[in-house]
């Protein structure tokens, strides 16, 4: 029996809603869809091992400095995200999730714009065991003035940067979802 059935039921709903804004975005959304479609479980962790993740830019009110966690397993600075969980009421509430626990900032403080941003497809490299590639929906969260970060477990450090000096090995999918955001 399916353990995430109501999560792949919301990626279809948000992949077949979703307007890509660009050619490249297209493709992977319909590149996601027929994922969806061969494989069960297609959330889950425990499931292929090309799966479906959520995440979550974090940015502050002013839209000039975003939240980014240089993340333990990868050793790059990367945008808040993980495992969809069944008990996630959505992809969406996973998205924002994954950014509570990884930025120590309190539920409250985060409001999460209800678009999807950005899609990403990304191989993972020796770090993970089981995972290959995460097929990833993106989302931005707007951060209360004063939030306060703390460094989680998965994070080596967490630090705000200003949009227009991010740490010099930013992946340029990460600048696309910053210049989205």
């Amino acid at each position: 029996m399916s353990t995430h059935a109501h999560l792949d039921e919301d990626l279809r709903a948000l992949l077949v809603g979703w307007t890509a804004p660009t050619e490249a975005q297209e493709q992977l959304r319909q590149d996601y869809l027929a994922h969806l479609d061969t494989h069960e479980d297609a959330s889950a962790k425990a499931g292929p091992p090309a799966h479906f993740t959520a995440s979550c830019l974090v940015v502050d009110e002013a839209g000039e400095r975003v939240l980014l966690t240089l993340h333990r397993k990868v050793g790059r600075w990367l945008q808040f995200g993980g495992h969809i969980e069944a008990s996630d009421a959505s992809v969406a509430d996973a998205a924002l999730r994954e950014a509570v626990e990884e930025s120590g900032l309190p539920a409250g403080a985060l409001t999460l714009r209800p678009r999807l941003a950005q899609l990403d497809r990304h191989a993972l490299g020796s770090g993970f065991t089981r995972c290959t590639e995460h097929l990833d929906l993106r989302w931005v969260a707007v951060a209360a003035a004063g939030s306060d970060p703390v460094v989680s477990e998965e994070s080596l450090d967490v630090a705000w940067w200003p949009i227009d000096a991010l740490p010099p090995d930013t992946e340029d999918s990460i600048r696309e979802l910053v210049a989205l955001a």
